[in-house]
């Protein structure tokens, strides 16, 4: 398809920002909008691409149909909605609380959520349009200290791949991304957060900019489904056996909490 009006989120992240520059990269006549709370940052990425910028609090779920309403009042509506934005604790659940992991669960579920609710109708009226959902290895095996982590990326992820089945046949694709580590400001916060060790220091970790393009290969192809670091889908195929889940318990890092 040809995009006429992308919408990223999470825009002012390393992977917010490669996905970005693929898409500015082959199609430069399209807008694009990112969109992030960091307003600072943001504008150093939207600047050389000549992207429009959006500061927004995802967690304001209450305020994203206005928010939405206006965006679209601006600038059109949008056909291609990345839902890239994430944030990431490596906590116990206890030790976590609520207030943070319901912070967890909004900018990871609830907002995308929301975001699809808002961008679909258009789409499917006029048969044209892709929504990209970045979930996580992280939401397919279970990882020590990821209870609110791995639940919210567990839960976009088989929201991305069922609406993916319901809208097939009306001209708009989903696709799911199943990251495992990427370096990135949230890989490197949640590096931060459990013990050191040989795991922590070589578990396999990704590039941004090798997963954006493979995010826009599969944009293009009209795919299904990206997993990134390669040696992940082992991962994703066998999720559902003991072994993995042994495996995993074993050696997942501890959490410093």
């Amino acid at each position: 398809m040809k995009p006429q009006h992308i919408l990223i989120t999470g825009g002012a992240g390393a992977i917010g920002a490669q996905l970005a520059r693929q898409f500015r990269q082959h199609h430069p006549d399209a807008d694009i909008t990112l969109v992030d709370l960091n307003a600072d940052a943001l504008a150093s990425v939207t600047g050389p691409l000549a992207a429009n910028s959006e500061t927004c609090d995802l967690t304001d779920i209450d305020a994203l149909p206005d928010w939405w309403q206006s965006l679209v009042d601006r600038r059109g509506p949008v056909d291609v909605l990345i839902n890239c934005a994430g944030i990431m604790d490596i906590m116990s659940i206890t030790g976590t609380g609520w207030e943070r992991g319901k912070r967890l669960l909004d900018i990871n579920f609830t907002a995308p959520m929301r975001l699809m609710d808002l961008a679909l109708p258009t789409m499917v009226e006029s048969r044209h349009g892709c929504v990209i959902n970045v979930a996580s290895m992280a939401g397919r095996v279970p990882i020590r200290g990821c209870s609110y982590y791995g639940g919210a990326k567990a839960g976009i992820g088989l929201a991305s791949e069922i609406a993916r089945l319901d809208l097939k046949k009306q001209g708009v694709n989903v696709i799911t991304v199943y990251p495992g580590p990427i370096y990135s400001g949230l890989e490197s916060h949640a590096r931060s957060q459990v013990k050191k060790g040989p795991v922590a220091r070589h578990i396999p970790t990704g590039k941004p900019d090798v997963l954006a393009e493979k995010i826009y290969r599969t944009f293009r192809k009209g795919g299904a489904r990206v997993i990134y670091p390669d040696i992940y889908s082992l991962a994703k195929q066998v999720a559902n056996l003991n072994l993995t889940h042994r495996a995993m318990d074993f050696f997942s890092p501890q959490p410093n909490q």
